[in-house]
């Protein structure tokens, strides 16, 4: 850590992710097809073994991603499609075993909260052709640094190594 004006310039550097666009406000919880053998516990996402997903106020997402209008019902979607992604990509679920589901859980709830059949059906259709790259493991977000990147920790771990952060899907919903 090189010093300014008696000051380490660690103590200046600010370590954060970008693309998130949405934060929830208080935790959510609701029923999803994904029945893990083992509850899965994070600091923000929790998912039992009957298919309780739980996600913590604090929580951030990117909202609907691709070439898409956020509405308010994609909006619920989006946000459990992304923790789901999330945990595929932490090793928690698997990919090759439940990408399909947690993206006809994402369908699922569009249609319950009013998109039409064919937007849903089109959204369906886009995560599954384009989707299978965010829900592996390099796929994550960098850490960035303020003021420079040379700040950052070397330390600090990549986005889905560390699963207390909150990491969000990219691109994919």
């Amino acid at each position: 850590m090189r010093a300014t004006g008696g000051r380490n310039i660690a103590e200046h550097c600010v370590e954060y992710k970008s693309g998130y666009k949405y934060q929830l406000f208080k935790d959510y919880q609701v029923a999803v097809a994904i029945k893990p053998a083992n509850p899965i516990a994070t600091h923000y996402i929790d998912l039992d073994q009957a298919g309780t997903l739980t996600l913590r106020k604090g929580y951030a997402w990117d909202g609907p991603s691709g070439p898409t209008i956020d509405t308010r019902n994609f909006m619920r979607g989006s946000l459990v499609h992304d923790a789901l992604y999330q945990l595929m990509r932490m090793g928690e679920l698997s990919a090759e075993t439940d990408r399909e589901t947690a993206d006809e859980e994402l369908r699922r709830m569009c249609r319950e909260d009013g998109m039409s059949a064919a937007r849903a059906w089109w959204v369906f259709h886009s995560v599954r052709q384009f989707g299978k790259s965010a829900a592996s493991g390099d796929s994550s977000k960098p850490v960035l640094g303020a003021p420079r990147q040379d700040c950052v920790d070397e330390e600090t771990p990549a986005a889905d190594d560390d699963p207390n952060f909150a990491e969000s899907n990219d691109n994919t919903d």
